[in-house]
């Protein structure tokens, strides 16, 4: 582990350092989850700043990682300065909303509020088109991979990128449970409803693809390099469909699990 965090810092310190800073953050959470007992939606206000710092901390690395393949200079700097400018507003407005006592998303119900909400749309759809631009680099673009490692990588981008859409049915909708309010009864930390439909598990499951699949393809290369394409090939498939299934059993307003 050592050594792949050396490797991290080598390919791109500045995301590394990013993603030591959000976990710096994880830990201020998780100080203020002990000290602060406010409640928001039925949870303490500070389970979803644990979350999204542990969650940037794993994008930025993942990111910080990826692009380490990527030849094209000047393209590496515009994702990684897009990628650090637009967490860091979005974490800076939840801690910002956790130390107000109130929620980060959905929240319209103060103008103050409805303009926090706005900014950190704005900065997620800028998000996106970086993204997406990743992703034209990786088709388009001069990177050091090829075959089985190149197509997980394509392919955990565009699943990525992808679950932007329901990230913005919830932000249309002005909510994350389907047949039930927000705020209900949930899994622990996670909170994802037990009892109604959540778009929660499907937008996590989709965008963690971005890990998932090259960590899949790196494993199945290193047991048997001839047979790793077929199979990573398979595990691209089964997790799309997985993808979707989440999806239409929230949409259903069918929980995961049920409480």
């Amino acid at each position: 582990m050592n050594g792949w965090f050396k490797e991290l810092s080598r390919r791109d310190r500045a995301l590394y350092r990013f993603g030591l800073l959000n976990l710096g953050l994880l830990v201020l959470a998780m100080v203020m989850y002990l000290v602060d007992q406010t409640e928001v939606m039925g949870i303490n206000a500070w389970i979803k700043p644990m979350k999204f710092a542990l969650s940037i901390a794993i994008y930025s690395w993942t990111y910080g990682w990826l692009l380490g393949y990527c030849q094209d200079e000047k393209a590496r700097r515009l994702i990684r300065l897009g990628l650090i400018i637009t967490m860091t507003a979005e974490i800076v407005l939840i801690y910002l909303q956790a130390f107000r006592g109130t929620s980060s998303h959905f929240n319209i119900h103060t103008p103050v509020d409805g303009i926090i909400f706005g900014v950190m749309g704005f900065f997620i759809a800028i998000n996106s088109l970086i993204n997406l631009y990743t992703i034209v680099i990786f088709f388009g673009g001069k990177i050091q991979l090829t075959g089985t490692s190149l197509w997980a990588w394509r392919s955990g981008l565009i699943l990525f990128f992808l679950g932007g859409i329901s990230g913005g049915w919830m932000v249309q909708h002005l909510a994350h449970t389907v047949g039930a309010p927000d705020g209900g009864p949930g899994l622990p930390f996670l909170n994802w409803s037990t009892l109604a439909g959540d778009i929660r598990p499907a937008h996590f499951v989709t965008l963690h693809a971005l890990q998932f699949i090259p960590l899949a393809a790196f494993g199945l290369e290193s047991i048997n390099a001839t047979t790793a394409r077929r199979w990573t090939l398979v595990v691209i498939i089964l997790y799309t469909v997985l993808s979707l299934y989440l999806h239409l059993l929230a949409w259903k307003g069918i929980p995961v699990i049920h409480g």
